[in-house]
């Protein structure tokens, strides 16, 4: 997300700060080039009018230019006016409410309403210790009551049996009466959508959230939809109360237009957003994280609290005692590498680190991805049990054997074995510091201030400086 902006911003603001000197000029020309690339990331254009002037008020004043840093101050002055047109401060889902709580999902059909329905479940089931019953309430859409039941199996949340003919009232009563007669926390409602707003569903939708009375209705909207997502946000609002929106597929969206319009155009806040297909792919949305990672500056605070559902403390201190001991192995290693993939890969991690563009940059130029994630522990699952406690084990026949069994090339063995001992090196050091090594450290597989399996110099161990 906001790949392309990002990009531009950086290179703006790098030119910016170059300038030991800044006249008002220098000011005006930096805005017209961000004012252009907001606009073509698909930024609604009051919006991007709003924001440039609001900017520029306090950008040209006397404090930034004689400042010692001029360049920096319009960077903090614009990150500060990002913050603020995403919204601020974050806002959590609002559950204050008796049980069972009602949360309505609403929205064009296609932008992940049912699929984010069961993201939610999963969170406040997880994270809040909630009971949660989902109810399908779409009676337009084939087999949409049956897809959420099938998410429901999928993530253990159970979901309302379905009753053939019955209309989305009578279902929504029906959802609530259970609710209340097995004694759930929350009930989570995903209506029907259409392609493109109309009467008819608004209308339904309208007669829905007069009923259950929500205490929280969201707004799913699709980021790659970019200006559509926003009209349908406005269209939403001036209907129903809309208490919040849920962006999906920001993942898949470079542009992020949406994202830093459809606050400021619908009037609601951004409280969560899609970040990937799984279903715990779901991210708090925090205003002032979101416009850190746009201009380059890291999110870390996320990356620790991905790392931190990843990792708990029993199975940090194993690991510790391993690293400690010197018997840090292959396995141990293929662990690192999952967890990786699921705080969201090299790409999604290296969007959170300071600074890291040019990383990114060169894992792009190197081909580094996270298919490449894949195809190591794929080679590391063809070694047997010995193999991969004793790499001393691996000559060239058995090398070639599970190259083959991995559908790889011998050597790329080679390298996931190099990556193995840089990394193994690297946890011993980690592990001489404290024998509790991760627990201290924060993050699986890092020493303090560093990626999992990152040498000192960026690049994951073997994979980096350049080609391994």
């Amino acid at each position: 997300m906001f790949e392309n902006l990002g990009n531009r911003l950086n290179d703006v603001f790098s030119r910016l700060t170059r300038k030991g000197v800044l006249g008002e000029a220098d000011v005006d020309e930096a805005l017209r080039q961000v004012r252009v690339a907001l606009l073509e990331a698909d930024v609604a254009l009051p919006v991007v009018k709003e924001f440039i002037d609001a900017v520029r008020d306090k950008a040209v004043g006397d404090a930034v230019i004689r400042s010692v840093t001029p360049g920096q101050m319009v960077v903090k002055i614009v990150a500060q006016e990002l913050t603020e047109l995403l919204g601020g401060e974050g806002q959590e889902l609002n559950l204050a409410a008796s049980p069972p709580a009602v949360i309505l999902m609403v929205g064009l059909q296609g932008s992940g309403k049912t699929t984010t329905a069961a993201k939610i479940a999963v969170r406040l089931t997880g994270r809040s210790n909630k009971t949660v019953l989902m109810a399908s309430l779409d009676t337009a859409r084939p087999a949409a009551q049956e897809q959420l039941a099938i998410l429901g199996r999928q993530a253990g949340i159970p979901t309302l049996p379905v009753v053939a003919g019955q209309g989305a009232a009578d279902i929504a009563r029906r959802a609530l009466a259970s609710a209340r007669l097995e004694g759930y926390d929350i009930v989570i409602m995903d209506t029907a959508g259409r392609l493109a707003v109309d009467d008819d569903m608004m209308a339904e939708a309208a007669r829905i959230h007069a009923l259950v009375n929500p205490v929280e209705t969201l707004l799913v909207a699709d980021a790659m939809t970019g200006q559509d997502a926003v009209n349908t946000a406005r269209a939403f609002a001036q209907t129903l109360h809309v208490t919040g929106i849920v962006l999906t597929r920001i993942d898949g969206d470079a542009r992020g237009g949406a994202a830093l319009s459809m606050r400021k155009v619908a009037g609601v806040p951004i409280k969560l957003m899609g970040t990937g297909e799984q279903l715990d792919a779901l991210e708090d949305f925090h205003p002032e994280r979101i416009a850190s990672r746009i201009l380059g500056m890291g999110d870390i605070v996320t990356l620790v609290e991905k790392a931190a559902e990843q990792t708990d403390r029993e199975e940090a201190e194993r690991l510790a005692a391993k690293m400690v001991k010197g018997s840090f192995d292959l396995d141990d290693m293929a662990d690192q590498l999952l967890k990786l993939t699921k705080m969201g890969g090299l790409q999604g991690m290296m969007g959170m680190l300071p600074g890291a563009r040019k990383i990114k940059s060169q894992l792009a130029a190197a081909h580094l991805d996270d298919k490449l994630i894949g195809r190591q522990v794929a080679i590391i699952r063809s070694m047997t049990r010995a193999e991969k406690c004793n790499t001393k084990l691996l000559n060239g026949s058995r090398r070639r054997r599970i190259a083959a069994g991995s559908g790889t090339e011998v050597q790329d063995v080679n390298r996931v074995l190099k990556q193995y001992r840089e990394m193994s090196k690297m946890m011993k050091k980690v592990g001489k510091l404290s024998k509790l090594g991760l627990a201290q450290g924060g993050l699986p597989g890092m020493g303090p201030g560093m990626a999992p399996g990152m040498a000192p110099g960026g690049l994951p161990p073997g994979m980096g400086r350049f080609g391994g």
